[in-house]
C-alpha cells in the first residue's frame, strides 16, 4: 500500500492525495507537485499515511519547495496582476458581457487560467487569441458560479463575520428553503440569501443538528437555491502560443472553442414551456365549449 500526504493548493480548498515518493515531508511543508493544471506549490495538511490501491494512478510529490520555488511564486502574482489588467482592458475593447473574477498562473508559466462569471455562454474565442499573443503560454477560461465567486473574492455576512465560504468550508452542500422553515426563520429570502444571491450556507449547519433525520433533502419536497440554476463551468483553452485553438477532449461539463457554437443555441426557457402548456389547456377548453354550443 503506498504512502500517500494531504495536500491543498488554496485556503479552503479540496485535498487532494499525492504518493509521497520517498521525499521527508510533514504536515505544514510546502511541496512541488504537478496538478491538473501543471506545477504548483501546495501545503501538506495531512500527516503521510497508508491508503489502499487508487482505482487511478496517484501521482507523486517533485520535491520540497524551495526559495527559488518560492520567488517564482512571487514573480507569478505579479504575472497575475498583469494578466487580471491586460484581459480587463481586452473584455472592455470587445464589449463581451463577462466579469473577470481571478487570474492564476501555473509555476512553470505554461498556463494561465482566468476565473469569470457571466449569465450565458460567450464566444470569447478571439479574446483568448490575444492572450496567447500577448503572454505566449496556454490560455483557459473557466466559467465559475456566483457561490465560487463569493468564495474567491472574499466578504463579509450579515452576522459581521467572513464568509463561511471562505474561512472554512471546502465544498457547497444544497441549501433548501425547508432548512428555514424547519428552524421556524421568516420565510424572506433578501433576508436568508448571502453576498453571492443564493440561500445562506449556515442555515444548513443548525438543521443537520437539529434534524439529523432529514438531512438527505429529496429535489421533489424542496425548493432549490434560486430559481435560476447554477451555471455549468465551461473550460475554453488555447493549446500553443499562436497556433489556431484545439478542440479539448468532450467531457462533462466542458465545453470546445470549435463546439461553442453549438452551444450557443438558447434552451427552452421554463417560463416558455409554462406558457406552451397554459395556451394548449385554454385551446381544449374552448374547444370544449364550443362543441356544447353547437350541441344545444
Amino acid at each position: 500500500m503506498p504512502e500517500v500526504i494531504g495536500v491543498r493548493f488554496k485556503p479552503c480548498g479540496k485535498i487532494y492525495d499525492f504518493e509521497v515518493n520517498g521525499i521527508d515531508v510533514n504536515k505544514g511543508d510546502l511541496v512541488v507537485v504537478e496538478s491538473e493544471l501543471g506545477l504548483n506549490i501546495g501545503n501538506v495538511v495531512i500527516d503521510r499515511h497508508t491508503v489502499e490501491e487508487y482505482e487511478r494512478k496517484l501521482k507523486k510529490i517533485i520535491r520540497k519547495a524551495t526559495e527559488e520555488d518560492l520567488h517564482q511564486r512571487q514573480e507569478n502574482r505579479n504575472l497575475e496582476i498583469e494578466a487580471m489588467n491586460n484581459c480587463l482592458e481586452r473584455i472592455m475593447a470587445r464589449g463581451l458581457p463577462m466579469k473577470l473574477i481571478w487570474t492564476e498562473v501555473t509555476l512553470d508559466r505554461r498556463r494561465i487560467i482566468f476565473y469569470f462569471t457571466a449569465e450565458k455562454r460567450i464566444d470569447f474565442r478571439e479574446l483568448v487569441k490575444d492572450l496567447a499573443a500577448k503572454f505566449k503560454t496556454r490560455i483557459e477560461m473557466r466559467q465559475i458560479g456566483v457561490r465560487d465567486e463569493a468564495k474567491m473574492i472574499g466578504s463579509f455576512g450579515i452576522c459581521g463575520r467572513e464568509l463561511c465560504c471562505t474561512r472554512f468550508l471546502t465544498s457547497f452542500e444544497p441549501i433548501s428553503i425547508k432548512m428555514a422553515k424547519r428552524q421556524e426563520l421568516v420565510l424572506n429570502t433578501g433576508k436568508l440569501s448571502g453576498v453571492c444571491g443564493r440561500l445562506m450556507c449556515c442555515l444548513g449547519f443548525e438543521y443537520s443538528e437539529t434534524f439529523p433525520e432529514d438531512v438527505a433533502l429529496s429535489e421533489e419536497n424542496s425548493m432549490s437555491i434560486s430559481e435560476d440554476a447554477e451555471p455549468l463551468e465551461m473550460i475554453v483553452t488555447s493549446s500553443d502560443i499562436l497556433e489556431e485553438v484545439e478542440e479539448p477532449v468532450a467531457q462533462p461539463g466542458i465545453v470546445g472553442i470549435d463546439s461553442h457554437r453549438e452551444s450557443q443555441r438558447p434552451a427552452p426557457q421554463p417560463e416558455q414551456q409554462e406558457h406552451k402548456g397554459k395556451y394548449k389547456k385554454f385551446k381544449r377548453h374552448r374547444e370544449k365549449r364550443n362543441r356544447k354550443l353547437t350541441n344545444q
